[in-house]
């Protein structure tokens, strides 16, 4: 009778552990180095980098054990050692686990490449974390959003064929179509679908066209304008030019420098309020003309007027419109959670605008846009931006009311449209010393230090009221009121 042959050794062992480490681990025979040895550097390693983290329990020794090949020694020998350092600690009846402090060291230690240059903060408000009323700008109400409504469209959109692909990068025919209309409809603005990309808001939009500039394109920008759209405009390589501003907006005449773009806010100028004249319209586009420029006309908050009649878009005023890109959003119309924009733009840039949005994210969520087609086409959309007309112009008549009267001390400016306005101070009075009183009372304003980028700051304080309810619009416009008066 033969006897069996002994399998051979393996030299070289691994194991991945499925669900139970989420590293692997890999010993070598025939080495030096002894196996518990080799055990306690990768477990060692792995805790320290954080892949092993911090409390999680490493299977018992006689499975692990098994699973490796090894005898129950081999790595109950390597758990005492990782005990002792302290990467490991053991408790009767809980078992081994990964120390709470092992990862420290390590992360703690660790920092960017030489050649990185770390850079300044984006330029945006973070969420409100102190108690009081914040006059917070960039933020919307959902007190008048129909809910039964809303889950009705996230339903829709749940009954919607999964796709196991990623869409249209320039988004869904049937959203590009129901945004055309929509636009038609509120800004009177013709275009077809094909001129439409969904985007993930104005600031995307804009992030895809300064891609299509050469490198340190000059482009014009309001001097007292949009933080983060400056801070775009500079990440992407490019030069702001700064234009002056006054009661009829960005001034534009024969002496304004050529530049690629133009960045605008025409229908309610962000953040000092006004809105670009129509004769102040026309000399820009004669301006791009000449200099063979493009325009990005940012209509953020368009839906929002209160009694004052719609001026014409840059876009619709093209004569050619081959030199506006109209950026629109439902930020501002339903919640910025929804994180979902578009762009009108010049046929000839649309291929493009597609090909940046492909190779930056492959395009919109699906769901999302199947959401919003559902709000679209039952007109959930218009009927959500009557209420919320209302409902701002209640706040925005309450605001009026309080602080009308400051006259002269204090002038209310770009009240006509939109979800904020600003408060022009009179001298003495000084927007950053009322803002520090206001604030100690609970009352959170901001000045236009960081929004103005040439020239003198407008001596102002930016009254945010697109989340704010009457009540808490009036106890802070009383508040305002009060500091003013010296009181």
């Amino acid at each position: 009778m033969v006897a069996p042959r002994k399998a051979p050794l393996q030299t070289r062992i691994s194991s991945p552990l499925p669900g139970e480490l989420p590293v692997a681990l890999t010993l070598e025979r025939g080495v030096a180095r002894p196996l518990q040895a080799q055990l306690a550097d990768t477990l060692r390693a792995a805790a320290l980098s954080g892949a092993l983290p911090a409390g999680l329990t490493l299977p018992g020794s006689r499975t692990l054990a098994a699973e490796l090949g090894v005898t129950r020694g081999v790595v109950a020998n390597a758990y005492a050692e990782l005990v002792a350092d302290g990467t490991l600690e053991a408790t009767v009846g809980r078992g081994t686990r990964v120390s709470a402090g092992a990862a420290q060291a390590s992360s703690a230690g660790g920092g960017a490449p030489g050649w990185f240059v770390t850079p300044p903060a984006a330029p945006v408000d973070g969420p409100d974390r102190a108690a009081g009323i914040h006059f917070r700008v960039g933020v919307a109400t959902t007190a008048t959003l129909d809910t039964r409504a809303w889950r009705q469209a996230w339903a829709a959109a749940a009954r919607a064929t999964v796709s196991g692909d990623y869409g249209d990068p320039a988004g869904e025919p049937e959203v590009r179509a129901a945004l055309a209309a929509f636009v038609a409809r509120s800004r009177g603005l013709s275009a077809p679908p094909e001129r439409v990309l969904v985007t993930a808001g104005s600031l995307q939009a804009l992030n895809l066209i300064l891609r299509l500039l050469p490198p340190q394109s000059g482009v014009l920008f309001e001097a007292t304008g949009y933080r983060a759209a400056r801070q775009a405009i500079l990440d992407a390589g490019h030069v702001p030019v700064p234009l002056e501003q006054d009661a009829d907006g960005p001034v534009v005449s024969a002496d304004t420098p050529p530049a690629r773009l133009a960045y605008m806010t025409p229908s309610h100028g962000f953040p000092l309020g006004g809105r670009m004249s129509v004769p102040r319209r026309l000399a820009l586009l004669e301006w791009a003309a000449r200099h063979d420029a493009l325009i990005v006309e940012d209509d953020y908050d368009s839906e929002f007027r209160y009694g004052a009649s719609p001026l014409p878009t840059l876009a619709g005023l093209d004569p050619q419109g081959n030199r506006v890109l109209y950026l629109g959003t439902l930020s501002k119309v339903l919640t910025p959670g929804v994180r979902t924009g578009f762009l009108i733009g010049p046929p000839a840039l649309m291929p493009a605008l597609v090909r940046a949005r492909t190779l930056l994210d492959s395009g919109h969520p699906l769901p999302v846009q199947h959401a919003l087609l559902h709000l679209l086409r039952t007109g959930e959309v218009d009927r959500h931006i009557r209420r919320t007309r209302r409902w701002h112009a209640g706040v925005r008549a309450v605001l009026t009311r309080v602080l009308e009267p400051l006259a002269p001390l204090a002038t209310l400016g770009g009240i006509e449209a939109g979800l904020h306005v600003c408060l022009f101070l009179s001298p003495p009075l000084d927007a950053r010393d009322v803002a520090a009183e206001l604030s100690r009372r609970g009352v959170f304003v901001s000045t236009l230090d960081t929004y103005t980028f040439a020239g003198r700051v407008p001596n102002a304080l930016l009254l945010g009221y697109g989340g704010l309810t009457m009540h808490a619009a009036e106890t802070g416009a009383r508040a305002i009121a009060r500091v003013v008066a010296g009181q």
